[in-house]
């Protein structure tokens, strides 16, 4: 089975939490799946569940470089030297990125939902956004990348996992894309 989710800001990518917070149970009622990849709890978007070992496996692991892509509203005027950067690759802590394909938008696009809460809005400091693909999944590594050429991100959401997209599927919303025999 594999099963698109958009996951909402807030919801943690497991289905228990001791602490109470929100997770994939409070969305998913579907049995025995689990998460292929992560977003972190603020993090939006496409999220693929499945009972399918081999198909998270190639999902998930760096090897197949299953492409993501990600609209990304960053802190700051991206500059022309910062997207090159992002495009040619970042160094980070554990090592340089792979390069990204990024292009910077006009602003967000009009179908995107508004996040809740809403995302801390300064007069003195623009904000702009981006879309950003990479072929790698290491923890936060989009909110690094950017961190790491001066453009702090401010909301992240998911649009594209490989093949598959998030399209019109609504926040807290999964739809089922294949069934186990």
């Amino acid at each position: 089975m594999l099963i698109l989710f958009n996951k909402p800001y807030g919801v943690l990518c497991q289905f228990t939490d001791r602490q109470g917070r929100a997770t994939l149970a409070d969305h998913i009622a579907h049995k025995d799946v689990y998460a292929a990849g992560r977003l972190d709890r603020d993090s939006e978007g496409l999220l693929l569940l499945t009972d399918d070992g081999a198909l998270a496996h190639r999902i998930t692991d760096p090897r197949h470089e299953q492409s993501k892509t990600y609209l990304v509203q960053v802190e700051g005027q991206p500059s022309a030297a910062a997207l090159a950067a992002l495009r040619q690759g970042v160094m980070l802590g554990d090592g340089p990125t792979l390069p990204a394909t990024v292009e910077l938008l006009e602003g967000a696009p009009d179908w995107l939902w508004p996040r809740d809460p809403p995302v801390r809005f300064r007069k003195s400091v623009p904000d702009h956004w981006l879309q950003l693909t990479i072929h790698e999944g290491r923890n936060r590594q989009v909110r690094r990348m950017t961190a790491s050429v001066g453009l702090p991100t401010l909301r992240l959401v998911r649009i594209r996992v490989g093949d598959h997209v998030l399209g019109g599927l609504q926040p807290g919303k999964h739809r089922v894309i294949g069934e186990s025999r």
